[in-house]
């Protein structure tokens, strides 16, 4: 018998990633369930709102850091419930990566940069926006 090329209708084959399951025990609410990402969710939040009151580089880097928080979670919990995205590796990675980015780009923003990076300047002065 040939095989068909058409698609499947339903998807078989797909496995949720690892540590996906609850945080807490089914007889807990759903936010007590989800817990690690109830509380990046709301920390991001918070730095949404701080940032909204127009204090910019607290509020971001408050995203970062629960960004940051988020990753440790995912690193050190064995089951984190709908924090689990992709294979923890992944999860993991790009957590980590996009947290630091955000936290060092916030603290290297104008006004008054709390730190120097040195390629941003570059590319600055580049585009005709550095002064120096």
């Amino acid at each position: 018998m040939a095989r068909s090329r058409r698609r499947p209708v339903e998807t078989t084959g797909t496995f949720p990633p690892q540590g996906s399951a609850a945080a807490a025990s089914k007889g807990q609410p759903v936010p007590v369930r989800q817990w690690p990402i109830v509380i990046v969710l709301t920390i991001v939040a918070v730095g949404l709102a701080v940032t909204a009151l127009n204090q910019f580089r607290p509020g971001v880097v408050t995203i970062g850091v629960a960004l940051l928080i988020g990753c440790v979670l995912r690193l050190v919990l064995p089951e984190v419930g709908m924090l689990a995205v992709r294979s923890r590796f992944t999860d993991i990675a790009v957590m980590g990566v996009l947290g630091v980015a955000i936290v060092l780009l916030a603290l290297a923003s104008e006004p008054n940069p709390v730190i120097t990076i040195r390629f941003i300047n570059d590319i600055a002065r580049m585009l005709g926006r550095g002064d120096g």
